[in-house]
């Protein structure tokens, strides 16, 4: 009894056994269940598992499985085997070569169980007549028509010209509004160092006439408030000088009363001397007429000082008036000077503007003379064996991981086409009134 619990029944063994090869056979995803070989670039997961009967149960190979990319060369490099080539293997060929050749490498009465899963394909390519060519992912089974709504369908060449066209027109007439205003604001600017009292625009022929009374009523708002706003402080600084002018008039008729107290105090003290030496009055008298004497003096020397610090106030309100023209002169001639050279720079932008649209409008003229288009025709490149191949396809035709689709949009030419001549002089009329 005790040895049949130490060993596994045969019926139960087999069962675990069969349970788990179907497990790990059924981790193979359907895209390895065809014969396709795998293409280079492929991303794939390597999983090596091995019965142990000692231990009655499945181990699994860390060291030697894990994820590989297939080569240009077409091989895998494994761990302990080396490189092996994927050639034109699918994957159960693949499975059992490393298979055998692990079994032989160690000696193995049974070889192991190889599983690959395909973690990531090698994108698709769309490129030609496509609103947006580029790389695509790849998922087994994809079409030549699922390519192309991946890649946004076939461009329409009309539509994104004309859009283009719209776009410059919409640019040349926002740089014309940009010059009408910067030609209204170097007229300002010129009045303002005329010292004109209203300025005066030049008429631009074409322009939008209710845009144009717009931009000249702001610029004479912003003229009118400058000149206000110099006018006030002009007036500031000439009521100030007036102002100090009459302070130091009220100073001086203040020194002539204090030169009056002086001489009338040192008239009364000679006096006074002259009794205190008879001995007529008391010597306190003297003492206090020379106190007074030396208060009027030094009243006079505060009025003095007074009067110098006002007259250097005048000076300096003086500079200060005919510095606030002269800032603002030198102010108004730097803005003008920046303002010439962005209006340079807009009326240089202006003219490559026009020579696009004008180019624009031509290729636009030849687009739309274009009649009816034909079907759209395909082709793929494809890398076979390290040969690459390209043949015309269908809608229908299925793709193969790394494969590059060429789609064209062919055309039936009117025979109607207008001349060259005939469709750049209609371009540049296009062109010179959409500058309007």
């Amino acid at each position: 009894m005790n040895l049949s619990h130490r060993a596994p029944h045969p019926f139960f063994r087999a069962t675990f056994i069969i349970s788990a090869l179907v497990f790990f056979a059924g981790a193979v995803s359907p895209a390895l269940a065809d014969s396709a070989p795998l293409a280079p670039q492929t991303k794939i997961r390597l999983t090596v598992v091995q019965w142990m009967p000692s231990k009655g149960q499945f181990e699994r190979w860390d060291a030697i499985g894990g994820e590989y990319t297939v080569s240009d060369a077409g091989e895998v490099s494994l761990p302990f085997l080396g490189s092996q080539s994927v050639g034109s293997l699918d994957s159960a060929s693949l499975t059992n070569e490393i298979a055998k050749r692990l079994q032989a490498k160690m000696g193995l009465a049974q070889a192991p169980a190889v599983t690959i899963d395909v973690l990531e394909y090698p994108p698709i390519y769309v490129v030609g007549d496509v609103t947006t060519p580029g790389q695509y992912s790849f998922r087994p089974g994809v079409t030549v028509l699922q390519s192309l709504a991946m890649s946004g369908g076939p461009r329409r060449a009309k539509d994104q010209q004309q859009t283009h066209s719209t776009q410059l027109v919409g640019e040349l007439r926002e740089i014309n509004h940009s010059i009408l205003r910067s030609t209204a604001r170097l007229a300002r600017l010129q009045a303002e160092m005329d010292g004109a009292q209203e300025i005066t625009f030049d008429q631009m022929t074409g322009a939008d006439q209710q845009f144009a009374a717009g931009i000249y009523n702001e610029e004479r708002i912003i003229f009118r408030a400058r000149a206000n706003a110099l006018e006030r402080q002009a007036r500031a600084f000439t009521e100030l000088r007036d102002l100090l002018t009459t302070e130091i008039s009220t100073l001086e008729e203040k020194l002539t009363g204090a030169d009056d107290n002086i001489k009338s105090v040192n008239d009364q003290l000679v006096s006074v001397k002259s009794l205190v030496q008879k001995g007529l009055t008391v010597s306190s008298r003297q003492l206090d007429l020379e106190r007074l004497l030396t208060t009027y003096r030094s009243d006079k020397l505060d009025l003095v000082t007074a009067v110098m610090r006002g007259r250097q106030a005048i000076s300096e309100t003086t500079r200060n008036l005919e510095g606030l023209y002269d800032a603002r002169r030198s102010e108004v001639a730097t803005e003008a000077q920046s303002e010439r050279a962005s209006l340079d720079q807009m009326k240089m932008k202006r003219e490559t503007t026009q020579k696009l649209l004008i180019e624009d409008l031509g290729s636009n003229d030849g687009i739309k003379s274009l009649g009816e288009d034909l079907p759209l025709t395909f082709s793929v490149t494809r890398r076979n064996g390290g040969q690459i191949d390209q043949f015309e396809a269908s809608e229908t035709t299925t793709l193969a991981p790394g494969d590059v689709v060429r789609v064209v949009q062919p055309h039936i030419l009117d025979s109607s086409l207008q001349t060259d001549s005939a469709r750049s002089f209609e371009a540049q009329t296009l062109a010179d009134r959409a500058g309007q």
